[in-house]
């Protein structure tokens, strides 16, 4: 586990090194966040209490998804790019012959990503936000705890997500495509555009049922204190019970792709 302990730690580093594109990340997500909020404001104020949110809560919500957004990555910008290009140009075999399992490997740096993108870019523009608007704040420690989990386990989800994506890559040599369906997919599944809440009839139940969903709408409804009891519970266990699902398949993907670089010649 220290091996994996230090990978995270050097990517978390890795990433701070960054500090201009930080800072242009805050700003972008800050701007996004206004055009938004006061696009929900607009609509909350002619549908009041659409999906269950008030005006306040729909504001919050806007903010945990511009602070959200980049830790999981399902949009682009974390490790699925390189591990892609490591495909394509057959670096991948470097990586197979060290002495880590491969997933964790990648797991285990994408975790690092995901702490830095919480801290540096995840906290200015909630704060930001919440000097401009009135948002609806936690006031119970085991809110928070809770919201905190919720985040790991949808942080897990979205790297089995990402993984798997990229592994395409190994039948058809370039995943750009593929990542391109994905982040389509991501965009409208996690909520980041509309809470999936407000979906109508059938297709509220299946985004509320695929995995993205662990993304941003659970960790926000837990955020906003929609779930609490048996309903915390419940939520936490659909997010758990995807990421074990989504990581077994990403071990039975990552057998199949190893035994084809070996078929390959690496």
């Amino acid at each position: 586990m220290r091996v994996y302990a230090a990978i995270a730690w050097r990517t978390f580093r890795r990433y701070s090194t960054y500090r201009a594109a930080t800072a242009a990340g805050v700003f972008t997500n800050t701007v996004f966040g206004f055009i938004m909020a006061f696009t929900y404001i607009a609509l909350w104020r002619a549908r009041p209490s659409l999906g269950g949110y008030d005006v306040n809560d729909a504001v919050t919500y806007v903010w945990l998804g511009q602070s959200l957004g980049m830790v999981g990555a399902l949009w682009g910008g974390g490790f699925r790019e390189e591990l892609a290009d490591r495909i394509r140009t057959g670096d991948i075999a470097v990586d197979l012959y060290r002495p880590v399992d491969l997933q964790a490997w990648w797991l285990a740096a994408d975790l690092g990503r995901a702490a830095f993108h919480l801290l540096g870019r995840g906290i200015g523009p909630t704060l930001v936000g919440a000097f401009a608007f009135t948002l609806t704040i936690p006031g119970d420690l085991a809110t928070w705890l809770a919201f905190l989990l919720a985040v790991f386990l949808g942080a897990l989800v979205c790297f089995s997500l990402n993984y798997l994506f990229t592994l395409v890559g190994f039948w058809l040599m370039d995943a750009r495509g593929v990542h391109q369906l994905a982040g389509v997919l991501a965009m409208f599944f996690s909520g980041m555009l509309l809470p999936l809440n407000v979906f109508p009839g059938w297709l509220g139940d299946l985004a509320r049922a695929l995995p993205w969903s662990s993304a941003l709408q659970i960790p926000a409804d837990i955020f906003l204190g929609k779930r609490q009891g048996a309903s915390l519970v419940s939520a936490l266990a659909f997010q758990a019970g995807w990421a074990l699902v989504l990581w077994l398949a990403g071990r039975a993907l990552t057998l199949l792709a190893t035994r084809k670089v070996v078929v390959q010649g690496g």
